[in-house]
């Protein structure tokens, strides 16, 4: 194989990945992030583009339940495995706890970084169904807010920790 048929090969990648409980193909250049897969060839914009440089985790969704920056990861690196962004978060027509939470309590100001406080809330509640305030903070302490101060956030997700216990029940 000449060099440049080469070239033209790795112009584009093919990838399967779960996203959202669903399967998923799509075709894009080896060097893109998943935020920007997500985003431009999925259409899935309800992961936002904060700083791209991995210290605001506005962008942050779930690779196999646990929370990445997507624009810190190639979206290579996910072949064959599930993802979960905002927009599967609800369970259908209904809110998730996290959701509904963050909308009674304020947890969500302007919501450019609520996708990627809700899923690393979502994250660390099953993980841990009972996280105390303190490890809240721990958990979430990736995710940068200009605007609620935090303490609607934990309280937000203190409440949804709660509920998905007395679901579970």
């Amino acid at each position: 194989m000449s060099a440049n048929t080469f070239r033209r090969i790795q112009q584009t990648v093919h990838l399967r990945m779960r996203i959202n409980g669903e399967d998923a193909e799509a075709s894009f250049a080896p060097y893109k992030t998943l935020l920007e897969v997500l985003r431009e060839d999925l259409g899935l914009t309800g992961t936002k583009h904060g700083c791209e440089l991995g210290e605001c985790g506005a962008c942050a969704v779930l690779v196999d339940g646990k929370p990445v920056l997507s624009c810190l990861t190639l979206a290579l690196e996910c072949e064959d495995r599930s993802i979960e962004t905002i927009e599967g978060l609800a369970r259908g027509a209904d809110l998730h706890p996290l959701q509904a939470a963050f909308a009674d309590l304020g947890g969500a100001q302007c919501g450019y970084c609520t996708p990627g406080l809700l899923m690393t809330a979502k994250a660390l509640l099953e993980a841990e169904p009972s996280p105390s305030r303190e490890r809240i903070r721990e958990a979430i302490a990736g995710v940068l807010c200009r605007c609620t101060g935090y303490q609607q956030v934990v309280e937000s997700i203190e409440r949804a920790a709660k509920e998905l216990r007395e679901e579970k029940r």
